[in-house]
């Protein structure tokens, strides 16, 4: 039986952004088809299987599609077809599967895109990828210290 991985997705107008946790995965494939399929599949460290399949929300450009490979990761930049900000990941309008998750670190809102829109294509992504494994909800919690020193002043 096959597990999925942790998938985080962020999006700019002209792609859309997936990295796949999965720390020294082997046989590694990615497939794009034009009508928006993703398909992942590798070996995990102990031999299990991983794999999934993703119906997106719009066609995509196959042969533009870049994949990289860290140590913890695998980012793929996949190219959108037509330009535009899709409304969500999937094609389906149900709940994504629980594996599925924004990324927060890469996420850029419509009106805030701007130079930095092309993460996947640097050439300096390769030294970064899987050097930040903190999970984005951890993010939040540095900035508790300031909200306590708040709280320590109104008394």
């Amino acid at each position: 039986m096959s597990r999925h991985p942790e998938v985080l997705w962020a999006q700019r107008s002209d792609k859309v952004y997936l990295t796949i946790s999965l720390p020294d995965a082997k046989d590694i494939s990615v497939k794009c088809e034009p009508q928006g399929i993703f398909g992942f599949s590798a070996v995990g460290v102990q031999g299990e299987l991983f794999d999934f399949s993703l119906e997106l929300f719009g066609k995509i450009l196959p042969e533009k599609c870049k994949t990289k490979v860290g140590l913890r990761n695998i980012i793929c930049s996949v190219q959108k077809e037509e330009k535009g900000w899709w409304k969500r990941l999937l094609k389906s309008e149900e709940k994504p599967a629980p594996y599925i998750k924004v990324d927060w670190n890469k996420w850029c809102d419509e009106d805030d895109e701007g130079s930095n829109s092309d993460l996947a294509s640097n050439d300096n992504d390769a030294e970064h990828v899987g050097q930040n494994d903190e999970s984005s909800d951890d993010e939040g919690m540095l900035y508790l210290p300031d909200l306590e020193k708040l709280r320590g002043n109104q008394y």
